[in-house]
């Protein structure tokens, strides 16, 4: 072969040297020598190296960790409880039931509002105010899972960078993983470690507004709703479940030219609350303006809060409703391990897809073919 018709014969120059165009008759081509390639790593050897220095903690270990507030404990002991894996599962509801005694010594505060209302700016603005007062703040913040590829960002802790650097705050990111508004047993098995820990306040931050809102309204002591004002008719962004269940309504961004319109909007949804009928609690809902950009409003809120806490235990609500949120998710847990159980059955994992191809050639309808699978239940 001849190189380029220099007469280079390209075998012999190859020979000489790596690159060939490095050669005195190439005039003008430099070529420099690469980076080395990096060794192969095995998978096995990833696994050792993170295996090798990971000690698999006891029970009593995790116990003990999570009552001397060690975080990097307790978020192992968090990682079992949202872990999918049988064996977590077990471990992880022993290192539930020794927190349990030591649990519900917090308020718990549910936190939600529509999408871009600026959530994580005021739970870190109120975060802060109440880690100011030297008390431990726990932020659950439920992440949207890709219902097609199942991930989740977690972001939050990037969002709240104040707050996580806080020494009195733990801030946990957990995917909703597909279940209702992602929130679900996990999260309130998380509730019971937190405050185990010793965190007096613990914040769960929703998807959203939507169905969600039901399932944090049944594991929170005080449901606070943030809104916009100025983004449409504000009455119309809302559904009307969520007004009621909302012990508080925050105006959130009310600064510069905003102001005006979030005090409008205050007197509106001031109107809208009375419409609706009393709270088992007595409580009448408050709505407040406040910019947590600014930290403006906040040491209101956090009051209106410690107001509406006070009031229920002493009326003996607050205990009242505790009781029967346990009561509600004795039996949501129920109804988890009754359907984990029917679909994780191998003669119905079998059938199931049998069934499924005879209902989409409409050979049987799809209450026959489900009554089929249920039988085999029994």
């Amino acid at each position: 072969m001849i190189w380029f018709g220099l007469g280079l014969n390209y075998t012999t120059v190859k020979k000489k040297q790596k690159h060939v165009e490095n050669d005195p008759s190439f005039e003008g081509l430099i070529v420099n020598k690469g980076v080395n390639k990096p060794p192969v790593v095995s998978k096995e050897s990833v696994d050792k190296f993170l295996n090798k220095n990971r000690k698999v903690l006891s029970v009593d270990e995790y116990f003990k960790g999570i009552l001397e507030g060690t975080i990097t404990i307790l978020s192992k002991a968090v990682t079992l409880i949202e872990s999918s894996k049988p064996e977590h599962f077990e471990i992880a509801q022993e290192i539930v039931m020794k927190c349990l005694p030591y649990a519900g010594n917090s308020i718990r505060i549910g936190i939600t509002g529509v999408p871009g209302v600026g959530k994580s700016t005021f739970i870190e603005s109120l975060g802060k105010y109440i880690t100011s007062q030297n008390k431990k703040l726990a932020v659950l913040a439920v992440d949207p899972s890709s219902e097609r590829s199942r991930g989740s960002i977690l972001g939050d802790k990037t969002r709240m960078e104040d707050l996580s650097s806080d020494p009195l705050a733990y801030i946990r990111p957990t995917p909703s993983a597909g279940s209702l508004g992602g929130v679900a047993r996990k999260t309130r098995e998380t509730i019971i470690l937190c405050e185990a820990a010793g965190f007096s306040t613990i914040f769960i931050e929703t998807v959203g507004v939507g169905q969600s809102e039901t399932a944090v309204h049944s594991m929170t002591d005080f449901f606070l709703l943030l809104m916009l004002a100025g983004a449409g008719d504000e009455l119309q962004g809302i559904k009307r479940g969520i007004m009621e269940m909302a012990d508080a309504i925050a105006i959130n961004k009310a600064d510069g030219g905003n102001t005006e319109k979030a005090h409008l909007a205050m007197s509106q949804y001031l109107n809208a609350l009375h419409l609706f009928p009393s709270k088992e609690s007595t409580w009448d809902p408050k709505v407040f303006t406040c910019s947590a950009l600014k930290d403006q409003g906040i040491k209101e809120i956090w009051a209106s809060i410690e107001e509406y806490r006070k009031m229920t235990v002493n009326k003996g609500f607050f205990k009242k409703h505790r009781n029967e949120q346990s009561r509600f998710w004795m039996y949501e847990t129920i109804n988890e391990q009754l359907k984990n159980r029917f679909y994780n059955n191998p003669e119905i994992k079998k059938l199931q897809i049998e069934l499924e191809q005879k209902v989409l050639n409409s050979e049987i309808s799809s209450f026959a073919a489900a009554k089929k699978l249920l039988d085999l239940n029994k």
